[in-house]
């Protein structure tokens, strides 16, 4: 099992490097770059080994129709861990933490697009089933949402949209597929 920790500035590079290698461009790890600098709150928790930086998860403010909630709701995006350390359980550690640290930051929400096996399992729900949607509706089976407040969804409708950072770092084709 691996050891996760709030990030440290020191860690910044390792996180770097771990997003580079995880994704198939760099386009995470400079967004982790740009969400620190731009937003907060953030969240972000790293995976340690032995001393080794071996996975990261970050959290970014999102809005509802243009609306933001004052840091009460957030998206988890990116989260990686090194090839050689999947399927050991560290993503799950890293989403359980992160979920633990939001919810003692009284974060109400969070949302997540990504793979429809994987986050259903972590007790997230299709945005859909509530009368929300991403900016993309074709990407609405493969984006959910977490209450971490009971009733926190009462009444919410609309797109949701992820901080403007992640439109720069992926330009026009963001979210034209669901994730494989």
């Amino acid at each position: 099992m691996a050891t996760i920790r709030p990030e440290l500035e020191a860690d910044r590079a390792a996180i770097f490097e771990v997003n580079q290698e995880v994704f198939p461009t760099d386009a995470e790890a400079r967004l982790v770059d740009t969400l620190r600098a731009k937003v907060a709150p953030t969240t972000s928790l790293v995976a340690e080994v032995d001393g080794t930086i071996v996975g990261h998860i970050f959290f970014s403010p999102v809005t509802i129709d243009g609306v933001g909630g004052e840091g009460v709701m957030l998206g988890l995006a990116p989260m990686a861990v090194r090839e050689k350390f999947q399927r050991q359980g560290i993503g799950r550690q890293l989403v359980e933490a992160g979920l633990a640290a939001c919810q003692r930051a009284n974060v109400e929400l969070v949302f997540v697009l990504g793979h429809p096996d994987y986050y259903p399992k972590l007790g997230f729900a299709p945005v859909a089933s509530f009368g929300l949607h991403y900016a993309d509706p074709k990407l609405d089976v493969c984006f959910f949402v977490k209450e971490l407040l009971p009733g926190a969804l009462h009444g919410a409708k609309g797109t949701v949209a992820y901080h403007p950072a992640f439109d720069e770092a992926f330009g026009a084709d963001q979210g034209t597929e669901p994730p494989s």
